[in-house]
């Protein structure tokens, strides 16, 4: 059982990476959908683009690096490629934290959704700050539930994704509302998953 959840998350996680860079760096490089949903005035368009790129290649370094770090057997294999592995994905979310910010003052649903990417961020930066403090102190049990933590917040885009389709599509509530409602949803539903892989020690 624990290998299962373990190898599908593992899946997930890469499946999303391919999804997320093929979606803005083939498909759409110039992020034209992406504004096109905006309902604010973007007022530096050039900044916005610079910033959403900055924001989401990060993105995908943490969720790549992320269940590296995560897996037994490679903690296991090689404690050096674990401590430089770990350092890159806290350092990918530490650098976003900037620019993830930067980005919520113009989600779409104004500043309901504002407020929710500034806590998921706050939240995001945190729970690392946290892993990495608690291993520096050499607590690694209290480390990797923090890490748990901060890695399953990194799959907030596509919790929101997910809320997205199955209120806005399925349940015709508007796209601005959808997305709040989304906001708010993806870092309280994944801090319950959270929560619950921690409990199981699937990655124990």
């Amino acid at each position: 059982m624990k290998r299962t959840i373990k190898g599908f998350i593992v899946l997930i996680s890469f499946m999303w990476v391919f999804h997320t860079f093929s979606k803005n760096f083939m498909a759409d490089p110039n992020l034209e959908k992406f504004i096109a949903r905006k309902d604010q005035i973007l007022t530096n368009e050039s900044l916005w683009l610079w910033m959403i790129r900055l924001h989401i290649s990060l993105a995908i370094i943490s969720l790549v690096t992320g269940p590296l770090g995560m897996i037994k057997a490679i903690r296991t294999r090689s404690r050096t490629f674990h401590r430089w592995n770990g350092r890159l994905y806290i350092l990918s979310i530490i650098l976003n934290f900037i620019p993830g910010v930067y980005v919520s003052f113009f989600a779409t649903g104004g500043w309901p959704s504002t407020i929710g990417f500034l806590i998921l961020n706050t939240l995001w930066l945190g729970t690392t700050i946290l892993a990495y403090l608690s291993i520096k102190r050499k607590k690694v049990i209290l480390h990797s539930q923090w890490m748990m933590r901060s890695f399953f917040l990194s799959f907030a885009n596509m919790t929101i994704y997910i809320i997205v389709a199955i209120t806005h599509n399925l349940m015709n509530v508007s796209y601005e509302h959808s997305y709040t409602i989304a906001v708010w949803l993806c870092w309280i539903i994944n801090l319950l998953i959270a929560e619950f892989i921690i409990k199981k020690q699937v990655f124990s």
